[in-house]
C-alpha cells in the first residue's frame, strides 16, 4: 500500500501539474507512526507515510515534486531523524536529506506500471526495444528490496519448511559406497547426509560430486581404489581417501576435511540460507536432538535454497510493488554469470562445452571450474542441453559405469543414457530472457528441482548467461 501525498510545487503555484514528478520517499528503519516533511511542504505539513505491505518495517510515501534542489527529513515516533544512508547536509532544520530533480521527468519505478502479462518459458520474440529502455535501479530501491526480503526472512524459521508427510534419506558410513550409489539413483535423490553410528551424529553428505571424483579416480592408472574395491569400500573409507586425492587435484586441500553444515527447526530462514551459500552446499540438513550434548539427532529435513525462495514469492506474491527490484529486468541487474562481451577481460568465462566433449572433460570442467552444470551447445553458441552434477548417478544404474570409459564417451552419448534410463520426457534446459524480470526468474527457480536458468538470446537461443538459485539468494541478500 502507497500512501500518496498533494502535490508540491515548492510553494510554486505557478508550476505546472505537468512538470510535477511523482517521487517515492522510503523510511526502512521501522517504527510505529511516520511523517514526511520537507522544504516541498514549507516544513509545515506533516505528510504520513504508509507501511509497506508484506514489510510492516519499511513506510513510503509518493510525492509529486517540481524539479530542482528538496530538503527532507522523517518525523518517526515524535523524534526527527534523517537518512544516513541517503545524501544529507546539514541546514536550518539540521541534519537534512537532500534529493535534486532534473527538468527531464523519470518515469516511476517499474514497480507501479501493471504487470506485463507473462510469457511462456521460451517465447523468444524480439525484445531489443525492452532491453533498450531497461533503466538500472536506485541504490535506494535496492536496499529496501534487500531490507524487506532480509526482515521477512528472519522473521520465519526452518520449521516451517518441514513438509507434513514425507520421506528423508540417510546413509550409514559403514555400507559400500556402489550401494550407497546405487540408492542415490533409485530414490531419485542428489545428495544424503551420512550417519555414524558410533559417534552417535550426521557427519557428511554424500553427494554426486563423491561419484565424479571416484569416476575419475577409477580412470587414473596409478589408482589405488579399484572397480573391485568399490563392491567393499566403504563410505568412511571413501571419505578418508578423499583428502588425500583433494591434496593431489588442488596441492592444498583447501576445502578439506569439511565437517557437516546442519541447522536446527528454530534457526530463522535467513541463516538456514546463509549456512547453504557460506558452506557451498546444495542442502542444509535440519536436525533435532533433545539430549543436552546433541547426539543421536533426529534428521527432520533437508532444506534447500528453492524451498526458500518459494517462501519468498508465496509472501510477496500479492505485494510484489513493495520490493521495486523484483519488477527489474535482469539485463540490468548484477546477476549471474555472463558470457563476456567482446573487449571484457575482467568477467568470469562461462564454462560451455560442445555435445562431441568427452564426458571426462565435462567432469573435470564441473570439477575445476566448481560449477554445478555446463551448457551444452552448437558451433553457433545455441542451447542444446546442460549437464549437471546430479546426472553422473545415472552410471550407477547397473554397473553402467563399469562399461564405459570417460574419455570415449561423448556428453551426448551421457546425455541419452540419461533420458533412456530415466525415461525423461520434460524439458531439461530451463531458460528465461534477459528482458525477463526478477521476479519472472525467481518464480521458475523456485519450482522443484530448478536450480539454475540458462539465459538465452531472443530467437537463436545463443547462451548469454546462467543465474542459479545462489546468485539470486547472493543478490538479494547482498552478500
Amino acid at each position: 500500500m502507497f500512501a500518496s501525498a498533494p502535490d508540491s510545487g515548492n510553494g510554486n503555484s505557478g508550476v505546472s501539474r505537468s512538470l510535477l514528478i511523482p517521487m517515492r520517499f522510503v523510511w526502512p528503519y521501522g517504527g510505529s507512526r511516520v511523517f514526511l516533511c520537507g522544504s516541498f511542504s514549507r516544513w509545515s505539513e506533516h505528510i504520513p507515510m504508509s507501511p509497506m505491505e508484506g514489510c510492516p518495517t519499511v513506510f513510503q510515501v509518493i510525492c509529486r515534486l517540481s524539479p530542482g534542489y528538496h530538503q527532507f527529513k522523517f518525523l518517526v515516533d515524535n523524534e526527527w531523524r534523517h537518512d544516513e544512508h541517503q545524501p544529507f547536509v546539514i541546514g536550518d532544520y539540521g541534519v537534512v536529506n537532500t534529493i535534486f530533480i532534473a527538468r527531464e521527468p523519470d518515469m516511476l519505478p517499474p514497480s507501479f506500471s501493471p504487470e506485463t502479462p507473462g510469457r511462456s518459458n521460451m517465447d523468444l520474440d524480439d525484445v531489443s526495444s525492452q532491453m533498450e529502455a531497461a533503466s538500472t535501479i536506485s541504490n535506494a530501491d535496492l536496499d529496501v528490496s534487500r531490507h524487506c526480503i532480509a526482515d521477512f526472512l528472519s522473521r520465519h524459521t526452518a520449521y516451517e519448511l518441514l513438509p507434513e508427510s514425507g520421506k528423508v534419506v540417510a546413509l550409514d558410513v559403514d555400507i559400500a559406497v556402489k550401494q550407497a550409489f546405487h540408492i542415490l539413483h533409485e530414490q531419485g535423490i542428489p545428495v544424503a547426509p551420512l550417519w555414524d553410528s558410533c559417534k552417535g551424529q550426521f557427519v557428511g553428505v554424500l553427494s554426486a560430486l563423491d561419484f565424479i571424483l571416484i569416476l575419475r579416480e577409477l580412470g587414473n592408472l596409478g589408482s589405488d581404489l579399484t572397480e573391485e574395491e568399490l563392491e567393499t569400500h566403504t563410505i568412511s573409507a571413501w571419505k578418508e581417501g578423499k583428502v588425500h586425492i583433494s591434496r593431489q587435484m588442488d596441492g592444498n586441500a583447501r576445502s578439506y576435511p569439511r565437517h557437516l553444515v546442519c541447522a536446527g527447526p528454530h534457526d530463522s530462514l535467513k541463516d538456514v540460507a546463509l549456512k547453504i551459500l557460506n558452506g557451498k552446499v546444495a542442502t542444509v540438513p535440519i536436525t533435532h536432538s533433545s539430549s543436552p550434548d546433541g547426539s543421536f539427532p533426529q534428521l527432520l529435513h533437508l532444506a534447500t535454497l528453492s524451498e526458500i525462495l518459494k517462501c519468498i514469492c508465496r509472501h510477496f506474491k500479492h505485494s510484489s510493488s513493495s520490493l521495486p527490484i523484483l519488477q527489474q529486468p535482469i539485463c540490468s541487474i548484477p546477476l549471474g554469470t555472463r558470457v563476456p562481451k567482446i573487449g571484457e577481460s575482467n568477467r568470469r568465462p562461462l564454462a560451455m562445452l560442445r555435445p562431441n566433449a568427452s564426458l571426462g572433460a565435462a567432469l573435470s570442467l564441473l570439477v575445476q571450474a566448481e560449477v554445478s552444470s555446463i551448457p551444452i551447445v552448437d558451433e553457433n553458441d545455441a542451447l542444446i542441453d546442460i549437464y549437471s552434477r546430479s546426472d553422473i548417478t545415472t552410471l550407477a544404474k547397473d554397473k553402467a559405469y563399469a562399461q564405459i570409459r570417460l574419455d570415449d564417451m561423448s556428453i551426448h552419448q551421457a546425455l541419452q543414457l540419461e533420458q533412456d534410463v530415466n525415461s525423461f520426457n520434460g524439458q531439461r534446459c530451463q531458460m528465461c530472457l534477459q528482458s525477463d524480470t526478477l521476479h519472472k526468474v525467481m518464480e521458475r527457480l523456485a519450482n522443484p528441482g530448478t536450480r539454475r536458468l540458462v539465459i538465452v538470446e531472443a530467437g537463436s537461443k545463443r547462451v548469454e548467461g546462467i543465474i542459479s538459485l545462489s546468485d539470486v539468494f547472493r543478490f538479494l541478500l547482498g552478500v
